[in-house]
């Protein structure tokens, strides 16, 4: 089971460290739906440094567990917000992305749990 969680958990963090750069760096697959859902550009550098303290919480979780299980409930929160903000730009086309993400979180939380 250790084995399992440390390998979801350096992969979540990895793809969502990935997620959080792509924002910081204002990559066009990342922002153009940003600006579909009406979110302010003045957020975007917060939300990418949310994810960016998420994926590294998740890491520092192997060695201080209670961060990588506030870190992944906060990871889980996020993606809830960016699915409760995607039904309301009414863009279900684009609803399963924040849930592509969500899930490996959810995983990371249930292996550290068990472990």
């Amino acid at each position: 089971m250790n084995t399992a969680y440390y390998i979801v958990g350096v992969v979540t963090a990895l793809w969502i460290g990935f997620s959080a750069y792509s924002i910081i760096a204002k990559q066009a697959f990342v922002v153009d739906p940003l600006r579909d859902y009406g979110v302010p550009e003045s957020w975007w550098n917060l939300l990418g440094l949310a994810k960016g303290a998420g994926a590294l919480g998740l890491v520092v979780g192997f060695f201080i567990p209670a961060i990588g299980i506030a870190a992944a409930i906060g990871l889980i929160l996020y993606f809830s917000g960016a699915v409760i903000t995607i039904l309301r730009a009414r863009s279900y086309k684009t609803l399963p992305f924040p849930l592509l993400y969500m899930g490996p979180a959810i995983a990371t939380l249930a292996l550290q749990l068990a472990a």
